[in-house]
């Protein structure tokens, strides 16, 4: 694919995923309360759900992925609702407690988190399905431009979603004592929270 489309799709999707959204509350959320390798899983689980997306429109399957829009919108409520009990994890934490993430919470099911709610992102969703056909020419698709497209999802998105892990990950250790901690841990709850709010509310 030429040099031109790259790099309008790379532009026009550094830009979707840099916006603030429920992928990105939920990421700083995690890293506040867990640090960055709290984080990491869900930044992966965003990626997987976005390679979903980006498949269902390279290969035309938009119509299928609307037409089960049932199924979309039970994944989308499943993932708020995991997201609150993160949420409650978070805010009931004792402080201190919580340096890396809660005791009962393991990669894959923050990973699942991360993927039920970019499966029921209306922002994704309309990136991939409307806007993606509109910045490249899905009818001249090689597999040497998919694979170009798909490497730069895959950079793009694991270095803004890093980025932001990192950066919250690196606030919350500047913060030592227990006071503090209990604050970040209910600072990460309200966030976390509010990402539910927004994958249920967004249209």
């Amino acid at each position: 694919m030429d040099l031109f489309t790259l790099s309008a799709f790379t532009i026009a999707y550094a830009i979707a995923v840099l916006v603030p959204g429920p992928g990105v509350a939920a990421v700083v959320a995690r890293a506040l309360g867990g640090g960055f390798k709290g984080a990491f899983p869900m930044v992966l689980g965003i990626l997987a759900g976005d390679l979903v997306y980006f498949f269902f429109a390279v290969f035309g399957l938009a119509a299928i992925a609307t037409w089960f829009g049932p199924v979309f919108a039970i994944v989308r409520w499943a993932g708020a609702a995991y997201l609150l009990y993160i949420a409650y994890k978070f805010w009931t934490a004792r402080p201190g407690s919580e340096q890396m993430k809660p005791k009962n919470e393991g990669r894959w099911k923050t990973f699942l988190a991360g993927f039920s709610l970019t499966m029921g992102n209306p922002k994704t969703i309309v990136f991939y399905l409307a806007i993606l056909p509109t910045v490249v020419p899905l009818g001249e698709m090689t597999p040497l431009a998919f694979v170009e497209l798909t490497a730069i999802v895959v950079v793009v998105l694991l270095l803004i979603g890093c980025g932001y892990a990192w950066l919250a990950s690196a606030a919350r250790d500047m913060f030592r004592s227990e006071k503090a901690l209990g604050r970040l841990n209910k600072a990460a709850g309200a966030m976390m929270a509010g990402a539910a709010g927004l994958v249920v509310t967004q249209h």
